[in-house]
C-alpha cells in the first residue's frame, strides 16, 4: 500500500465474525491496533506495552466493503500529524486477493508517563523516527 510504511497481513478467524459472516466492525479497531504494535516495534524495537509511552484518546473507522475469513487482509498504518504533545495516524485496510477496500481510520494517540499520570512532549528522537521512517520532513 502506497504511502504506509507498516503492512501486515491478518487473516480474520471466525471468531471475528459477526452473525452475517462478516469481520465484525469492533473488530477492525483491533486490527488497528495489531498494525499500531508493529508500527512502533519497527520504529522503536519495543516489544514491552508496559513502555509504550502513550495512550489512545480516540479512534473513528469508516467501513467500506466486508471482510470474511478465507481472506487475508493487508493493514497499513502511517503518521499523518506530529503535535506538541500527540501524533495522529492513518490506517487502511484492504482485501490481498482483490485488493478492495476493506476500511480506512484514523486515531488520535497523546503521550503519557504513567507513572506520572501525565502527558509530556512529543521527543525529539522520537520525530526524527518517525520522519525517517515515514519519508517525510514536514511533520
Amino acid at each position: 500500500m502506497d504511502g504506509f510504511p507498516v503492512v501486515i497481513d491478518i487473516e480474520p478467524r471466525f471468531r471475528d465474525t459477526d452473525a452475517m459472516g462478516h469481520v465484525n466492525n469492533a473488530v477492525y479497531i483491533t486490527y488497528f491496533e495489531v498494525v499500531r504494535t508493529a508500527y512502533w516495534l519497527r520504529l522503536t524495537g519495543v516489544k514491552r506495552y508496559d513502555e509504550v509511552p502513550f495512550i489512545l484518546v480516540h479512534v473513528s473507522a469508516d467501513f467500506r466493503s466486508p471482510a470474511v475469513v478465507g481472506e487475508t487482509l493487508g493493514v497499513g498504518m502511517r503518521v499523518t500529524r506530529l503535535g506538541g504533545k500527540s501524533f495522529d495516524a492513518a490506517y487502511r485496510i484492504v482485501s490481498r486477493e482483490d485488493e478492495r477496500l476493506i476500511a480506512e481510520g484514523s486515531s488520535v494517540m497523546v503521550m503519557f508517563d504513567y507513572q506520572k499520570q501525565a502527558t509530556f512532549p512529543v521527543p525529539d528522537d522520537l520525530r526524527a523516527r518517525v520522519r525517517a521512517l515515514e519519508g517525510r520532513a514536514d511533520l
